[in-house]
């Protein structure tokens, strides 16, 4: 992967799809920061050098790779969450940000709005596990076989878990 390449992207999807109880505290700390506290949860992070390296430690427990807007806007309407656990509405993002639902998108894909900038906005999204399982080990990053690590195909996956 070229840095070129990653520059030109904007926001990475992260999907925590391993659970292990006894994770290092660092590690677990990280996860944290992510909000990714359990298996299957999501969660949109930009594509900075400080969450690159956040990813880099957690790699071996997550899967992340691009978004694709119509996989974002998916990704809002059916699995995102206000507090109490209501489902998100296009009416009420248009009324708490101010601005119309498809602009919203534009600048959470371009990282100028993160999901916890919106207010009553749960900053992750928790999934089912994939309709018909994962093609290949999730104890094994991609470059070994496996499915954790960075993705082109992230949307291949995700699309399955919601």
């Amino acid at each position: 992967m070229s840095e070129n390449v990653v520059m030109d992207m904007t926001c990475y999807l992260v999907v925590r799809i391993r659970g292990v109880p006894d994770v290092r505290y660092d590690i677990r700390e990280t996860l944290k920061r992510l909000h990714l506290v359990r298996k299957f949860h999501a969660t949109l992070v930009p594509v900075t050098p400080e969450y690159r390296g956040m990813l880099k430690k957690v790699e071996n427990f997550v899967m992340y790779g691009p978004i694709d807007k119509d996989l974002l806007r998916e990704l809002i309407l059916k699995r995102g969450r206000l507090t109490g656990n209501k489902p998100v509405t296009r009416e009420y993002l248009e009324e708490v940000t101010g601005m119309k639902f498809d602009e919203l998108l534009e600048k959470l894909f371009l990282g100028e709005v993160r999901l916890r900038d919106i207010k009553g906005l749960k900053p992750v999204f928790r999934l089912h596990p994939p309709r018909g399982g994962f093609k290949k080990s999730i104890k094994r990053h991609v470059r070994e076989g496996g499915e954790l690590g960075y993705r082109e195909d992230i949307g291949s996956i995700v699309a399955r878990m919601l």
